[in-house]
């Protein structure tokens, strides 16, 4: 007997968020991005504009590149499926969404001079919920402790040693709003 395979839509908001960030990078590429500091990019600007507050949650569709795109892509399809799974479609959108607002705030009031465009919060929030996983109640993971220790230690040493355009604050803080959710989630709902 013969076996048919069909593709499945099995995450339907981590697809969707992808695809959204693809979109955004071509717009970005055939604007010369314009796209990306209309629409894909937070920075310090006028209080008054609403684009300001648009742009708090829409600056996580924009990447400053391919490579950029790319890696930040490769943990959100790696991660995301497992946790929409887990976590069902809505909460992951809105995992998505406090993630960007909360970076695009922080970013805003503290770090007025830089401009934050990416998912990569997403994927640090992705990578510190999803070692949440094998959570039960009364119970830290080790694995929690781990890839808290090397991820956002990595990060929190980067952001301070090295110089270079790439939003730490941003990894950091979606690190830390990755692990409050999956320590809430699983604290509510343990396996």
């Amino acid at each position: 007997m013969k076996h048919k395979y069909r593709i499945t839509f099995n995450s339907p908001v981590v697809l969707g968020f992808a695809a959204v960030c693809f979109i955004a990078m071509i717009a970005n590429y055939v604007t010369r991005s314009v796209s990306n500091r209309v629409l894909f990019m937070t920075y310090h600007s006028s209080l008054t504009s609403p684009m300001t507050y648009v742009r708090l949650f829409t600056h996580v569709f924009g990447h400053s590149g391919w490579e950029h795109f790319i890696g930040n892509m490769s943990y959100i399809l790696l991660l995301g499926p497992m946790l929409e799974e887990k976590y069902g479609s809505k909460r992951i959108g809105q995992i998505i969404v406090i993630t960007a607002f909360v970076t695009g705030v922080i970013n805003y009031v503290f770090f007025g001079n830089i401009a934050l465009c990416g998912a990569s919060g997403i994927c640090f929030a992705f990578i510190l919920l999803s070692s949440f996983t094998g959570f039960r109640e009364g119970e830290i993971p080790l694995t929690v402790i781990l890839v808290a220790v090397i991820f956002l230690g990595q990060q929190i040493y980067e952001g301070i040693v090295v110089q270079d355009n790439i939003s730490n604050m941003a990894h950091v803080i979606g690190g830390i709003v990755g692990g409050v959710i999956g320590f809430s989630l699983n604290k509510i709902h343990p396996n």
